[in-house]
């Protein structure tokens, strides 16, 4: 479990997150399509010294990340939020590190939405991962990850094809 952390907005140099922002999408370009779309947060440990002398955030301390959207009104009449990139680094996963800031994700999301949503592959680690933190599924985007991607994206051995969508209400 993560020992006590502590989870700031990230105002400098998005980019400088790059690394851990590939662990959760491997495609960088992919990234670029939301990276300044939303408000970005990371995770480090509470007694981590947060800047440098610039009072810059030092990036490469970070335990993980996530950048969350404002993905507008659904269908139904719902405000959305959508969870981006969660990445913790691989050191510090199944410590607690993503689930604080998906916790994170959505007391700070209930300000002004309706549910919160994330977006993953059909994978044996991550769907499991999400419905264990209160998210449902929703609904799939078929072959999401053969269209949009360049290359397979192989997670846990299994070739990752449709997204799945999850939520959980707020």
């Amino acid at each position: 479990m993560a020992s006590a952390l502590r989870i700031t907005s990230v105002d400098c140099d998005r980019e400088q997150y790059r690394d851990l922002l590939l662990l959760a999408d491997e495609q960088w370009d992919m990234v670029e399509l939301y990276l300044h779309r939303g408000e970005m947060f990371a995770a480090y440990a509470e007694d981590e010294p947060l800047t440098k002398a610039d009072s810059a955030l030092v990036p490469d301390r970070a335990l993980g990340c996530m950048i969350v959207t404002d993905e507008g009104v659904d269908e139904r009449g719902l405000r959305i939020a959508e969870v981006k990139s969660l990445a913790v680094d691989p050191a510090h996963q199944r410590g607690g590190v993503g689930r604080a800031l998906l916790e994170f994700a959505a007391q700070h999301a209930a300000r002004e939405y309706d549910v919160l949503r994330v977006g993953t592959g059909d994978s044996p680690l991550t769907v499991p991962f999400y419905e264990a933190c209160g998210f449902t599924r929703s609904h799939v985007l078929p072959n999401f990850f053969i269209e949009n991607y360049d290359y397979p994206i192989v997670e846990a051995g299994v070739q990752l094809k449709d997204m799945v969508i999850l939520e959980k209400r707020l």
